[in-house]
């Protein structure tokens, strides 16, 4: 029997060669892993001591997750892999509301809400009024639309976050749009964070520099029928972190203004007016 013996050279070639005898689509990911792996080592040439310390970094990981914490989760998200699948996943046409990673403070229990109700159960914070509109990529409302939302409050905290210092479902509710396409509520100006650095994945980075912000934002998932699901945020346009987001989730369309209340906002110190625009399921785009 005649063998190839590994070498630098053609070490990823040896291990794909392997791989495509297996079956299934997973072979063909771990194929291109591994190009990509061998290629990083050969480049950044570790010693064996290196290698073992990137390994108890990755062990560490695995051990600091569990059902309420995912620093797996949070490594894809750190390093732009979340936000690169969600880019290759939902591409949409020009004018319509792109996606953003959902981040891992979502609830799906949150209470529904009448259209004008206020989120903000404690109070705390500068008032905010947001008012908003869901159309179709042709200006047309999608009315009876489900408008899920949270937020950080002021001091950059969710609610789940802070049990014990927040009400159960502060700065969450859901919302239902009406004829015109509308709904509002009342809320709090929310405030920018930095990602937690308690884990070895915050910690990790923020041991080397890295960016670790995230400008003020406030979240929503839109579904309605025969409609592709919008999950995105609404930026802070006065956010001077901006550039620099740790998930990669900033683009144009999603900058909101938080305008100053020039008297018509209802109570609110600070307005926001914006609107989403969802495009048609592919399976109906098709067929169109």
């Amino acid at each position: 029997m005649t063998t190839t013996s590994f070498t630098e050279a053609d070490s990823a070639t040896l291990v794909i060669e392997r791989l495509a005898q297996c079956v299934g689509p997973l072979p063909a990911f771990l194929a291109a892993l591994v190009r990509h792996v061998h290629q990083a080592v050969r480049e950044t040439r570790p010693t064996q001591a290196d290698w073992r310390r990137a390994i108890e970094f990755l062990t560490e990981v695995g051990h600091a997750s569990d059902d309420k914490r995912q620093e797996w989760v949070l490594l894809s998200d750190l390093l732009g892999v979340s936000a690169l699948v969600e880019e290759i996943n939902t591409r949409r046409p020009k004018g319509a509301t792109p996606n953003t990673v959902r981040g891992p403070f979502y609830r799906a229990d949150a209470p529904r809400l009448a259209s004008g109700a206020d989120i903000s159960l404690d109070g705390i914070g500068e008032p905010l009024v947001v008012s908003a509109r869901v159309t179709d990529l042709d200006g047309q409302p999608v009315a009876g639309a489900r408008v899920e939302t949270w937020q950080a409050n002021a001091q950059g905290f969710y609610e789940n976050q802070q049990p014990d210092l927040q009400p159960e479902f502060n700065l969450r509710g859901v919302f239902t749009t009406d004829a015109g396409g509308g709904f509002s509520y009342r809320t709090v100006r929310p405030g920018g964070y930095a990602v937690p650095c308690d884990g070895p994945v915050g910690g990790m980075l923020h041991a080397i520099g890295y960016p670790l912000r995230r400008p003020a934002h406030l979240h929503f998932i839109i579904t309605a029928p025969g409609f592709e699901t919008i999950s995105t945020h609404v930026y802070d346009g006065q956010d001077p972190h901006l550039a620099e987001d740790a998930l990669f989730g900033v683009k144009q369309e999603l900058v909101g203004s938080f305008r100053p209340d020039d008297g018509t906002a209802k109570g609110g110190r600070w307005s926001l007016d914006f609107t989403f625009v969802m495009v048609r399921a592919r399976k109906e785009r098709k067929s169109a």
